[in-house]
Formats: structure tokens, C-alpha cells, sequence
């Protein structure tokens, strides 16, 4: 599952939840959408997963979960959030459910979370732990996987 690249998974996952949403969409009993909050929620999130983004093109750090780590990011949004990225795309996610309304756009955001939390980040933070040991290990004592 790691050589996936978590964008295209979140593409994936809304794609799926579109069909769902179309098939389905006169059975679906839950409709509780905003589009205000919606929004909002999906550029706070672009906006979190850009600068996680940003930072690490300006450190020429690789974007790939399995690339090389050349060096450990640990400024700007790094001081919040040890993924940004992930946690950009899940806020994006939860933003079109939201939007939506719709129960399979739901579904997506928390199975995309739960495959990020339970796979990438746990692939990631051990990799991360070999290469670069206490450093790594003192900046995840600081440091929370999400918020």
C-alpha cells in the first residue's frame, strides 16, 4: 500500500465517493451539508497542506513516502502538526463532506484517515526514527502526528 502516493489514494477515495454519492444519492437518509463551512474547512486545509508543501521543496526534501529523507523539517507548521500534508488533505476531504452532505464522502474522509494514521504515518515515523534517531525522537515528543 506504501508505494501508492497518498494524493492519488484521496482522489481515489473521493472518486469513489462520488459514484456512491450519485448511485445512491435519492436512498441516502443523511443530509446534513454546509457549504459555507464546507469551504472553509477545504482552504484551511489547502492552505495547511501548501505550506507542509512549501517547506519541504524549500528544504529540497523528498515528497515520496519512500523516497530518501535527506533532512528532518522541523519549522514553520512542523512546529504543530508532524504531517501537514496529510492533514491538509484530510481537512480538504472532511470540507467536501461537508459540502456535501452525503454519507459516502464521509466514509471517504475517515477511511483515507484511518489508512494514513494506521499505515503512512506509522511507515514514515519508523523510517524517520532508523535515519535520524534522537533527533527524530525528540521532535515526536514535541510534536503530535495531528494536532
Amino acid at each position: 500500500m506504501i508505494r501508492f502516493r497518498p494524493p492519488r489514494m484521496a482522489m481515489a477515495f473521493v472518486s469513489a465517493a462520488a459514484v456512491l454519492h450519485w448511485l445512491l444519492s435519492d436512498r441516502l437518509p443523511f443530509r446534513l451539508s454546509s457549504q459555507a463551512g464546507g469551504c472553509a474547512l477545504g482552504v484551511v486545509g489547502f492552505s495547511v497542506m501548501m505550506r507542509g508543501w512549501w517547506l519541504f521543496k524549500n528544504a529540497r526534501v523528498a515528497l515520496s513516502p519512500r523516497a530518501e529523507t535527506t533532512q528532518l523539517v522541523t519549522h514553520g507548521i512542523y512546529r504543530v502538526t508532524r504531517n501537514p500534508m496529510y492533514l491538509g488533505l484530510v481537512l480538504m476531504m472532511v470540507g467536501l463532506a461537508v459540502s456535501a452532505g452525503s454519507v459516502p464522502f464521509y466514509a471517504a474522509a475517515l477511511a483515507y484517515f484511518v489508512v494514513i494514521n494506521w499505515v503512512f504515518c506509522r511507515y514514515e515515523e519508523a523510517k524517520l526514527t532508523a535515519h535520524f534517531g534522537n533527533e527524530y525522537a525528540e521532535y515526536s515528543r514535541r510534536v503530535r502526528r495531528w494536532l
